[in-house]
């Protein structure tokens, strides 16, 4: 129990003492940047399935 006991107050120590926190501009910037990357990786995911969906059913078209 004393182990709990030390792990818990060493985090906590940590978090608050030596941690270094974003602040608000750069923590909205970095939020920016996710939000952007992940419509642009999304976009690219839906043109590859779009291709990959028509292309595919003009093959079978052809096969069949």
């Amino acid at each position: 129990m004393n182990k709990i006991t030390t792990y818990l107050k060493e985090s906590y120590q940590e978090l608050t003492e030596k941690v270094t926190w974003p602040a608000w501009l750069q923590l909205q910037q970095s939020t920016m940047i996710v939000l952007v990357a992940t419509l642009v990786i999304t976009f690219i995911v839906l043109l590859m399935d779009f291709a990959t969906g028509n292309g595919l059913q003009f093959i079978y078209k052809q096969l069949f």
